[in-house]
């Protein structure tokens, strides 16, 4: 059965956004009213407003017909994600290694447990994303974790993933537990230096996934 905005109880942009999220709206991705709106069951009104609203955000752009299409992420935006990321995800350090609680840093050192016996990359990519979004819930600060769900959705427009990377599964799972580490110890700068790190590996196989698939 086709799920509509009434069933979900989401909004247009909400459910496009989750539609990006889940890989069925492919950067490059032509974004006709017509078609959207009958997949989705809502009327052509809203669904032109929520396009606008993603074309605001940098989410859709102009195609080159007619309209807008998902956005692609080249060289120079990728550069900027991960820059603001790396900020970011030092400042989730920084408050987390005071506001999470022992229980909460526990869970974070069980998820690092999980993800050792996982080999899928699927697997590896949706734990990845529960493990920094446990992170973010360990900092108790609702704007910083505003901020770092406006990055995730830019950060679905990338496809694939750096798990199908041997070596930077590897490498991963090495960094998360430096991750886990440096907060049972609070020890800030560590923390810091450790997630710095994390993403820095990650910016430089994202690179490197860019450059195979423009041979």
């Amino acid at each position: 059965m086709k799920s509509t905005g009434r069933d979900t109880g989401l909004t247009p942009f909400e459910i496009l956004l989750s539609a990006i999220e889940a890989g069925d709206l492919q950067p490059g991705e032509r974004l006709q009213e017509t078609r959207l709106a009958e997949q989705f069951g809502i009327s052509r009104t809203p669904i032109r407003e929520a396009l606008h609203r993603l074309e605001t955000l940098g989410l859709a752009e102009p195609g080159p017909q007619r309209g807008l299409i998902i956005a692609h992420i080249g060289y120079e935006r990728l550069r900027q994600l991960f820059d603001v990321r790396e900020g970011l995800e030092r400042l989730a350090m920084d408050l987390a290694v005071t506001a999470a609680s022992s229980e909460e840093i526990a869970l974070l050192q069980e998820m690092v447990d999980i993800e050792a016996t996982l080999t899928d990359s699927k697997a590896l990519h949706d734990h990845n994303r529960m493990f920094h979004r446990q992170i973010y819930r360990a900092t108790h600060n609702p704007y910083l974790n505003e901020m770092l769900d406006n990055l995730r959705i830019h950060l679905s427009l990338l496809r694939n993933t750096t798990y199908e990377l041997p070596e930077r599964t590897l490498e991963a799972k090495r960094e998360h537990q430096a991750i886990v580490d440096a907060l049972i110890r609070r020890d800030r700068a560590a923390a810091q230096d450790a997630a710095s790190q994390h993403i820095r590996n990650g910016y430089r196989a994202r690179l490197t996934i860019l450059s195979q698939r423009e041979r």
